[in-house]
């Protein structure tokens, strides 16, 4: 059998599993052990300890940073991550002591292995997350094309008749696109004065027939640190809601990737508190910015939010904060609380040292004292993530107690993109029921 076209494209290699990351793996430690191994006897005995001594004391420097002090994101380095950190910076170290007795010829060879060293290292941190799988999805921010947002209204809709799903009553036209479009556009906070990066839309190949099926819409968030993008890049949105939609006549939901934080490395925490009026937000400008410029369904039943890590323990906040609003939600790997790190500075940071501020919009206090039995929830989490594993069955016990249609699924991985990206591939049909695009 002849390989698939695509694995001829070098855009399309794995950067995470065969060849590419063993060879750099190979490679890279051929480099190290270059780099650690002399024929000096002043080398070993007083340059080898001095680069590996301030080595091992700046990767537990950055840890301790990173963790304890800064608090860029709630989950702190991976140890793994900070190993392979950790060797990276040995590398640099290595040559930094190899270069002053050394001609300008062993100088560049020295910094050309530390340069190996560093690719080394940053090949196995992006295999533990899986963020950049192909070169494709590393590129995508200089190769990846976006179209224009088809914004004009169609005066002829069709929406499914009570009782019936929208797939029922559609009959796919002639000439209907294959594939569905992605599109950048802002989505001001006119109501929050919230500051949001453009978001991202997909608009499957049916929204572009006459007469526009009123679709249901997913609003999908990324983790932190993280943006919009990465679910279109690193979690292949636009291939995965395609497939969703060749098999189902063109139809697919429509998705909007809205940016819940700001920026990169800031926490709003999903909540209307001292550092922004985040969930007024997501529960007020992205749905009326919705309705103003596209044709979708309306009414919670045919609304669902969706996210991973950070932004699926947004997704819960919204669900039981702004019910009215989302019908449905998909928790990809969240915590079972909103934090920045831990409950005391959360709560002093956002709500002035306030608790009962705090426990009004927190989820499981939330759901301690409301019901919700017309909300559909799904919670998904790695099989081998040991950390957001235990708060995911906490979350779900807490929302099948509240009478929520919630269910709970383990797929293979940890906190990383194979998890993300199988957790919305599985749940794509679910969605898809629980709005009223399929029976």
């Amino acid at each position: 059998m002849s390989r698939p076209i695509a694995a001829w494209n070098p855009l399309d290699w794995s950067l995470t599993h065969g060849v590419i990351p063993y060879g750099v793996l190979v490679i890279g430690f051929a480099a190290l052990l270059a780099l650690a191994v002399s024929r000096s006897r002043h080398w070993w005995s007083r340059r080898l300890p001095c680069a590996v001594v301030p080595a091992v004391g700046l990767t537990v420097l950055l840890q301790i940073t990173v963790d304890d002090w800064w608090q860029p994101f709630p989950d702190g380095l991976p140890h793994r991550v900070t190993f392979w950190i950790g060797i990276g910076i040995l590398g640099v170290c290595l040559a930094g002591f190899r270069m002053p007795p050394l001609p300008w010829r062993g100088r560049a060879a020295a910094a050309v292995g530390a340069a190996v060293v560093l690719v080394m290292s940053a090949s196995q941190v992006n295999r533990h997350f899986d963020q950049y799988p192909t070169p494709r999805v590393l590129l995508a921010p200089w190769i990846g094309r976006t179209e224009a947002l088809t914004i004009g209204k169609d005066p002829h809709t069709l929406a499914a008749p009570p009782g019936r799903t929208l797939s029922e009553v559609w009959h796919k036209p002639a000439g209907l696109p294959a594939k569905g479009t992605i599109s950048t556009t802002p989505i001001p906070g006119t109501k929050s004065g919230f500051k949001a990066r453009d978001a991202y839309v997909y608009l499957p190949p049916a929204y572009q027939a006459s007469p526009r099926p009123l679709l249901p819409v997913l609003v999908l968030m990324a983790g932190q640190p993280g943006g919009p993008a990465d679910w279109v890049n690193s979690g292949g949105l636009q291939e995965q809601m395609d497939g969703f939609a060749a098999s189902h006549e063109g139809l697919a939901p429509v998705v909007v990737v809205v940016d819940q934080t700001g920026s990169t490395w800031s926490n709003t925490l999903c909540m209307d508190s001292r550092i922004a009026k985040a969930q007024t937000y997501l529960a007020q400008d992205v749905p009326d910015w919705v309705h103003d410029r596209l044709q979708t369904g309306t009414g919670r039943t045919a609304w669902s939010i969706g996210g991973l890590s950070l932004g699926g323990t947004c997704a819960l906040q919204l669900a039981v904060n702004a019910p009215q609003v989302y019908g449905s939600f998909l928790d990809i790997s969240g915590q079972d609380e909103p934090t920045l790190g831990s409950h005391g500075k959360t709560v002093d940071t956002a709500f002035g040292g306030d608790e009962a501020a705090f426990d009004a919009v927190d989820p499981l206090h939330v759901m301690a004292r409301q019901k919700f039995p017309d909300t559909a929830a799904s919670f998904v989490v790695g099989a081998s993530d040991g950390e957001y594993g235990p708060q995911q069955q906490k979350v779900y016990a807490a929302a099948v107690k509240a009478g929520m249609k919630a269910k709970f699924g383990t797929v293979p991985g940890g906190h990383d993109w194979n998890t993300f990206r199988a957790g919305l591939a599985d749940n794509i049909p679910w969605l898809a029921q629980q709005t009223g695009l399929i029976r």
